[in-house]
C-alpha cells in the first residue's frame, strides 16, 4: 500500500513539474498576466461603448492566444510546428469575429460589429506576442489599437456630425429658395 501511494505520489509531481525553474515560473506567469491586461485594456474600450464583445471577451481571446503559443514552446515542439498553431489561432479567431458582425435589415442591411470583430482579432495578435515573450511589441500594438478605437472613433463622430450639419443647412436653404432637397429630385437618364 506504501508503494502505492509513492507512486502516486511522484506520479502528480511529476504531473504538476511544468515550473521546476523559478526564472521560467516567473516568465510565464509575466507573459500570461501582460496578454490578460493587455487584452481587459482593449476589452474595457469595447465594453464602455456598449459593443458586443467586452472586457472578459477580449481578456479571455488574449489568454488564449498567449496559452496556445506558450504551451508549444514549453513542450519543445519546433518552430515548423509552432507556425501551424499560430494558423489554426489566427483562422479561429475568425469564428469569434463573426460572432460578433450583425447585419441589420431593419437599417438598411447596415453591417455593425466590424470594429468589435478587428479588436478580438488584434487582441489573439497582442496575445501570441505576449505568449512569445514579446511584450513591448503587445504593448506597442495595445497602445495603437487605443488610439484607433478612442481618438479616431471620435474623430470619426466629429466629422459626421459636421456632415449632417451641412446638409441640414443645405436642405434649409434648398427649403427658403422653394426648392425640393436634392433627394427628391429625379435623377438624370
Amino acid at each position: 500500500m506504501n508503494d502505492a501511494w509513492s507512486l502516486i505520489l511522484d506520479t502528480l509531481q511529476q504531473e504538476f513539474s511544468d515550473f521546476n525553474d523559478l526564472g521560467d515560473t516567473v516568465r510565464i506567469i509575466v507573459r500570461l498576466s501582460v496578454a490578460v491586461l493587455l487584452g481587459g485594456l482593449i476589452g474595457y474600450e469595447r465594453e464602455s461603448q456598449g459593443k458586443s464583445a467586452g472586457l472578459r471577451t477580449h481578456m479571455l481571446v488574449a489568454l488564449g492566444a498567449a496559452l496556445f503559443v506558450l504551451a508549444p514552446t514549453l513542450s519543445g515542439m519546433n518552430v515548423g510546428d509552432q507556425s501551424r498553431v499560430l494558423q489554426g489561432i489566427i483562422a479561429g479567431i475568425g469564428f469569434l469575429g463573426a460572432g460578433a458582425i450583425i447585419k441589420s435589415q431593419a437599417q438598411g442591411h447596415e453591417v455593425r460589429g466590424l470594429t468589435t470583430a478587428a479588436s478580438i482579432w488584434l487582441t489573439a495578435a497582442v496575445g501570441i506576442a505576449a505568449g512569445m515573450g514579446r511584450e513591448i511589441l503587445a504593448i506597442a500594438s495595445t497602445l495603437l489599437a487605443l488610439f484607433i478605437l478612442d481618438v479616431l472613433h471620435r474623430l470619426e463622430r466629429r466629422i459626421a456630425r459636421r456632415q449632417r450639419e451641412h446638409e441640414t443647412s443645405q436642405q434649409l436653404r434648398l427649403a427658403s429658395e422653394g426648392k425640393p432637397p436634392a433627394s427628391a429630385v429625379a435623377p438624370d437618364d
